[in-house]
């Protein structure tokens, strides 16, 4: 048995000993006191409680005047001076023994109350952490999926037979930066990027394609590099995207724009053009 498992039964001795615990709990008590030295002697030293709280209420008698003008006031004879048998006392003694057996219940009670009430707290405790290794444990699911499936996404695209490469290179406003997109009109796109400058705030690298026959074409392409300015990212495009004649990186207020305003930080062409 644990420290606090026998202390939960020594706090349930008060309440034993006022003959407050239910049926079912009262006959485990009794069997743990059978076997336990510690409990019993607390229940012995409790066991005068009762009789201490009876004696401890005062037995006040009320003056003569005052009880004389009771009497008359009701229609009664008024009292004679002899001493109050000792039957009577002990019957007016009876609303003080129990309101001090009702104080001494509520405050076992509220000692029972409060300890339900802290193992309550530390059952809510375990279940918060439970709950949260549990959807850490989902993350890390979810993390390794979603690195398995863009494995696989690139893997797709760099084994595509209608694969086509666009080298890019840094311009005027990122002249250390580099880039390199992979494009296969049946797998979709991978681009990478290297030394890109830190993004100002409110502000993202969106990338486009160009072709010979529409506007530069971008459906939401954003990159955000590392702390190292680098950047590895995969998108799907339309089947029916035309053929690349170069790639471009600008920069763009968050959320992209659908047609290109920033300067441009990295321009290409597919590789034997």
């Amino acid at each position: 048995m644990t420290a606090d498992e026998h202390e939960d039964w020594r706090e349930q001795a008060a309440l034993f000993v006022l003959d407050a615990l239910p049926p079912d709990e009262r006959r485990q008590f009794e069997a743990h006191v059978a076997g336990c030295v510690e409990c019993a002697a607390e229940v012995r030293s409790l066991a005068a409680v009762p009789t201490l709280l009876a004696r401890a209420a005062p037995q006040i008698d009320p003056p003569q005047a005052l009880r004389r003008r009771v009497m008359e006031s009701v229609g009664g004879a008024p009292p004679h001076h002899a001493a109050a048998p000792a039957g009577s006392r002990l019957i007016g003694a009876v609303p003080w023994l129990a309101m001090a057996a009702s104080l001494a219940l509520t405050a076992g009670l509220g000692a029972y109350a409060l300890q339900l009430r802290t193992r309550v707290g530390d059952l809510e405790a375990r279940l918060s952490g439970a709950l949260a290794r549990a959807a850490a444990g989902d993350r890390l699911i979810a993390d390794a999926r979603k690195a398995a499936a863009d494995a696989e996404f690139r893997v797709a695209v760099l084994a595509a037979p209608d694969l086509a490469r666009i080298d890019l290179a840094g311009q005027p406003a990122a002249p250390q930066a580099a880039g390199r997109g992979y494009w296969s009109r049946s797998r979709g796109l991978m681009f990478t990027a290297t030394n890109l400058p830190e993004l100002p705030a409110g502000r993202t690298y969106q990338l486009w394609v160009l072709t010979a026959q529409t506007a530069p074409i971008s459906n939401g392409w954003l990159v955000r590099p590392d702390a190292n300015g680098r950047v590895a990212a995969i998108f799907e495009t339309p089947v029916d995207l035309p053929r690349p004649t170069a790639m471009a990186v600008t920069i763009e207020p968050d959320g992209g724009v659908p047609a290109p305003t920033g300067a441009m930080y990295l321009v290409g062409r597919p590789a034997g053009s």
